[in-house]
């Protein structure tokens, strides 16, 4: 009998994202490029994403292990906005709901439609089943081997509800996320940045240090190298929301006055990781949520993880942090093929 596959596609602001995923849960293959931000720049208009993302996904298709006489593809997922809500709209996500509406028509399949933010839920959830707690490092690893992951009941590690933080280039917020009948998630923004997501601080002030862009994982080993000493920057945090703009302007200025581009670099990452600690603290005893699954590029920077474990993790507070594997934090299309598979086995069982 043939095995039947959903294909997931993201086209984010500067990932181009495929992914193969078996209705039995494993993951078949996946395929991911970085767009070319040209050296100096701190990003490129959406016109030029699209184009580049309309480029990349021939060849990403060719990368993929397409289904031979064994296999068949009986759905496609695109993510074609940023945020599960009507308003939420970025040119670059046009590029995967084309392309997944007309594979989808091609094969005589369904096309689900999803948004970003709710594929890194899942591609973290799909990251904790079948890596748990993993290391430190969000450094790419070897491709997981198929693990049979249960595609309905994929959560299930987690309470009913649960706290996720969303930090990426483009986002910044904190999510109170309630899993819903046949694994649906009700997502409710209760924390956040007010200005200037962890992201953009971190590839503003890489770029500015002459790192190349996305400037994350360059910042990290920046970071890591560096042996003299450290300055802080003060971050303003009220509630479960903060501020990230001055953060940047004392950063900046730090580099004109000379201070080493490692004193600045750690800095910033304890910033982020500060404004983060106190904001999951208050929300944590506002709301009762204890576990919190942490998903986006910058979630998988190492001493972030470390640090929010350690302030938020002894018993005063007993916070269970979720981390997943590096390669699930990172922009994917694992997540919108396992929200297709999802949908997929759960209109069958109707």
């Amino acid at each position: 009998m043939p095995r039947s596959v959903v294909v997931g596609l993201d086209t984010s602001c500067y990932t181009t994202s495929l992914a193969l995923v078996s209705l039995e849960g494993g993951l078949l293959g996946e395929a991911r490029r970085l767009l070319p931000v040209e050296a100096g720049m701190r990003g490129m208009a959406q016109s030029e994403a699209v184009f580049h993302h309309v480029r990349n996904l021939t060849g990403l298709w060719q990368e993929l292990p397409l289904p031979a006489g064994d296999t068949e593809i009986v759905g496609v997922a695109a993510a074609v906005r940023p945020r599960p809500e009507p308003a939420s709209y970025m040119p670059v996500f046009t590029v995967a709901r084309s392309y997944g509406r007309f594979l989808a028509a091609a094969l005589g399949v369904s096309c689900w439609e999803t948004s970003h933010q709710e594929g890194h839920i899942v591609a973290g959830l799909y990251g904790l089943a079948v890596g748990g707690r993993a290391p430190d490092s969000g450094e790419e690893g070897q491709e997981t081997d198929p693990v049979p992951v249960r595609w309905e009941t994929l959560g299930a590690q987690l309470p009913p509800e649960f706290l996720t933080v969303h930090l990426s280039g483009g986002t910044s917020e904190i999510l109170r996320v309630a899993v819903a009948r046949g694994g649906r998630l009700n997502i409710e923004v209760v924390g956040g940045t007010m200005d200037l997501p962890a992201g953009q601080l971190i590839d503003r002030i890489g770029v500015l240090m002459g790192l190349p862009f996305p400037s994350g994982p360059h910042l990290e080993r920046l970071t890591r190298a560096y042996e003299g000493e450290f300055v802080r920057l003060p971050v303003a945090v009220h509630g479960g929301y903060f501020s990230l703009s001055g953060p940047e302007t004392m950063a900046c200025r730090l580099l004109q006055q000379g201070e080493p581009p490692g004193a600045v670099a750690r800095a910033v990452e304890d910033c982020i990781a500060k404004a983060l600690e106190k904001a999951l603290r208050y929300l944590a005893a506002e709301t009762g949520l204890k576990h919190v699954l942490m998903v986006g590029g910058v979630s998988a920077n190492a001493r972030l993880r470390e640090r929010l474990r350690h302030r938020l993790g002894h018993r005063a507070v007993g916070a269970s942090l979720l981390f997943p594997p590096g390669k699930y934090c990172t922009d994917n299309a694992v997540g919108a093929a396992g929200i297709g598979a999802k949908n997929l086995l759960a209109s069958w069982q109707e």
